[in-house]
């Protein structure tokens, strides 16, 4: 057997030693830090413009993902394809009041829809299917009351994306959302009310830009009805007027927006209780 000289193996075993992977540190998990809160603070959600095999190739082997896929099958399901605890790439560019670049900051979940086809009549967008909205609003739900996320900050892609963006698109149900308690809808009255008042005299394009952006969107303050300021406008009343969204500003347009971006009225005062007798012990 062949010796080594003392020094070459005192550099072996240092080399060795060196090589060797250290214990895990010893993590005392009993304490807990009050302040804390979830990275969670927005819900967006998406059309996947694909069939289902095509959206799971998509979000499985490229860049592109999303926490859940919600499939078109007769019986729709969902498939949890990132962690919540961990950033999906579903948002990209993209803009919420005093928010930017909003991955970190959401759970996104893609809906399998084929979008829209382009026709000689126009644009035709896809519906959704019941059987899916069905497993949606249960899922939102539970990540809304997970990560105590607000119903301003459930939104489609479009809302956070309005100039390169239009899912989920104006067929998208939106009114079942909020009759569901989990997004803001407008009051039908109040509308009514404002839009009287606007058909005699319309709000100019200064007011329409600074109430898009008090709602939450991104869009210029140039007081000119420019294409991207119409693509505000677009993404705006596909929401919450699907019956026409030209993007042209109107007294409809203008009295739902109104609405919408009025402050909340504080609680009525309640009245106070009656006092309660003291009896008294006659000696």
């Amino acid at each position: 057997m062949k010796k080594f000289p003392l020094a070459t193996l005192a550099i072996l075993a240092t080399l060795l030693a060196g090589c060797a992977t250290p214990p895990p540190p010893h993590l005392d998990t009993s304490l807990t830090a009050r302040g804390q809160s979830s990275r969670v603070k927005f819900i967006i959600l998406h059309y996947t413009v694909a069939d289902l095999q095509r959206s799971i190739k998509i979000l499985t082997e490229q860049e592109v993902s999303a926490h859940y896929l919600l499939t078109d099958t007769d019986e729709p399901k969902f498939y949890a394809l990132v962690d919540e605890n961990r950033m999906s790439h579903h948002a990209g560019v993209s803009s919420w009041k005093n928010f930017s670049n909003l991955n970190p900051a959401s759970i996104g979940i893609e809906i399998v829809n084929a979008g829209y086809t382009d026709t000689p009549q126009g644009r035709v967008y896809a519906p959704f299917k019941q059987a899916q909205m069905d497993q949606l609003i249960p899922l939102l739900k539970q990540i809304a009351a997970r990560h105590q996320v607000p119903p301003q900050n459930i939104l489609g892609h479009a809302d956070i994306a309005p100039q390169r963006k239009q899912d989920p698109g104006p067929r998208f149900p939106w009114r079942q959302l909020a009759d569901a308690g989990l997004i803001p809808w407008p009051d039908a009255g109040q509308v009514m009310a404002q839009r009287s008042l606007f058909d005699v005299q319309l709000p100019d394009m200064f007011w329409f830009q600074k109430k898009l952006a008090e709602h939450g969107y991104a869009v210029p303050q140039t007081g000119v009805l420019d294409e991207a300021t119409r693509n505000v406008l677009f993404v705006f009343q596909s929401k919450y007027r699907q019956s026409k969204y030209d993007g042209e500003p109107d007294a409809e347009t203008a009295a739902i927006l109104d609405v919408l971006t009025r402050p909340a009225s504080p609680p009525a005062p309640q009245p106070s209780p009656a006092p309660v007798p003291v009896p008294v012990t006659v000696q």
